[in-house]
């Protein structure tokens, strides 16, 4: 694992980006390109995977609870409810992105870590954001997703296993076309994301188990400390401002970014 101080950056870096629309896959693979560092290692993958897990499942804590009891419920006398459903959904959207990232994994990490393709990446689904985001209806509630719905999510999602396309922004994208308000389709995204991140952590966990490196034990807690504190206070404040602010800051900011890299990389 990389060293302390540098372990605390991308940590940082990473629980800042994780929930945002701008790929935290991408500033994980630009930073250290950029700055000359080591690649960050299992050990930071598992640690800030546990980091922005725990912050994401304090933020929306009363809605994990409330989908988790409906869900495990609906075998009894009480039958479906809408937190069942809703469950159910979370579910069947979160099936794509493990079938792609099991078939093409090593596809992504050998081929499609590359500045230019995250350069590519951050400048065209920042043009579908701001799309979807323009023109938002916020008509439709999380209750009325469908199973279509929900697989459209899901199939938007695994395209995020490309670096530079980002998981939240493009399920948010997926959501605003689908009709969700702005807040909506970002509470389904972190929702999403529960799932998804406990997955990753736990292949990168068994992993790590597995293999006979040592592990910087102080750099591995900073990290989750790190990605957790940032990740939370990312959350809490996005969801607060989401509604008044829109996606066009990040929008612009893919923007930018995109320019500098073909800049930088071309």
């Amino acid at each position: 694992m990389i060293e302390s101080a540098q372990a605390l950056w991308l940590a940082l870096v990473q629980g800042v980006t994780e929930f945002l629309p701008i790929s935290s896959a991408a500033h994980l693979v630009l930073v250290p390109e950029l700055l000359g560092w080591p690649d960050q290692g299992l050990a930071f993958d598992v640690a800030v995977h546990v980091g922005t897990l725990l912050a994401v499942a304090i933020c929306l804590r009363r809605d994990i609870a409330g989908i988790v009891t409906g869900w495990l419920s609906q075998w009894g006398p009480a039958g479906a409810t809408p937190a069942s459903r809703l469950g159910w959904l979370l579910i069947l959207a979160t099936v794509p992105a493990v079938l792609v990232g099991a078939l093409l994994n090593d596809v992504v990490e050998q081929i499609l870590r590359n500045p230019l393709v995250i350069a590519a990446t951050t400048v065209v689904f920042a043009l579908f954001l701001w799309w979807a985001d323009w023109r938002v209806r916020g008509q439709r509630q999380l209750g009325e997703l469908t199973a279509r719905d929900a697989l459209v999510i899901g199939i938007a999602q695994a395209l995020a296993l490309i670096p530079g396309v980002s998981r939240s922004g493009i399920t948010m994208t997926a959501g605003l076309a689908l009709g969700l308000g702005r807040k909506g389709a970002a509470r389904f995204s972190f929702l999403l994301s529960v799932p998804v991140i406990l997955a990753a952590g736990v292949l990168k966990g068994i992993e790590l188990g597995s293999s006979a490196g040592p592990v910087n034990w102080v750099a591995f807690t900073l990290s989750i400390v790190m990605a957790f504190a940032s990740a939370l206070a990312v959350i809490a404040l996005f969801l607060r401002f989401i509604e008044r602010t829109g996606m066009l800051p990040f929008v612009l900011y893919r923007l930018l970014l995109g320019a500098f890299l073909f800049a930088i990389f071309w």
